[in-house]
């Protein structure tokens, strides 16, 4: 039998009960169907997966018993920031999915010219909250055990002008310098542009910054390919999925 991986926004120590409530129940309770007994490995984000046994299932609560900590083996060694230009719908979602499944550590949504989402108060906030909810389920699928944070959106420039010790990376169609040329043992903060990409002001503004136009090769990449693209050439690069 599969066993089961749960996000739970709790502290977690061996030896100690603990509960999950709220709309997780259902989808464990009646669509996965835990019953009393049955192993289920639980994690809060703190690095470590935690081995469990389900001791209640009631309408509106799951009990648990803590058995075991268990060190993770799911994290990269890479430190790649990914920097977003906010795309529509399910774009965004597909990628704040596949780069957590390919190691990213943090997520920057970014406002930029050709973005044609715009959102406020508590539209954004909703929104926010869904992206970092499509972030937990990428990593309770993927085994990750640190979650990566989805940072508040912020406008490109503001972006570009924060000062940062990251190696900072735009991906850029036509740029003479490769994702090869990069340091992949420090810090990389990642810049993805939106549907249409960035206009040659933002370029021109982002390099004034010190933020370097690298290529993905001959073909132009959709907005939510690019990335995950991108992570996965850094991880075959200097990562986990280094040959």
């Amino acid at each position: 039998m599969r066993i089961h991986r749960v996000y739970i926004d709790q502290p977690l120590e061996p030896g100690e009960p603990v509960s999950l409530d709220g709309r997780r129940v259902h989808y464990l309770g009646r669509v996965l169907r835990v019953a009393p007994g049955q192993s289920v490995v639980l994690f809060n984000g703190d690095g470590n997966d935690y081995a469990c046994e389900v001791s209640r299932v009631g309408k509106s609560e799951i009990a648990f018993e803590v058995n075991t900590r268990l060190p993770a083996r799911a994290e990269s060694p890479l430190c790649v920031v990914v920097a977003q230009a906010v795309s529509r719908g399910e774009r965004m979602d597909q990628t704040l999915q596949k780069c957590t499944e390919l190691g990213a550590v943090a997520f920057q949504p970014l406002w930029s010219e050709r973005v044609e989402v715009r959102l406020q108060g508590e539209k954004l906030a909703r929104r926010q909250q869904h992206w970092q909810g499509v972030v937990i389920s990428a990593c309770e699928q993927s085994g990750r055990a640190l979650v990566p944070e989805v940072l508040p959106a912020m406008p490109l420039r503001d972006w570009a002008a924060i000062p940062t010790k990251a190696a900072r990376l735009v991906l850029a169609p036509g740029a003479e310098r490769t994702l090869a040329s990069a340091d992949w043992t420090a810090r990389v903060e990642l810049l993805v542009g939106p549907e249409g990409g960035f206009n040659e002001s933002e370029l021109a503004m982002l390099t004034s910054f010190g933020t370097i136009p690298v290529s993905l090769g001959p073909r132009v990449l959709r907005t939510e390919t690019a990335g995950p693209a991108a992570l996965a050439i850094a991880q075959a690069l200097g990562g986990d999925l280094a040959g």
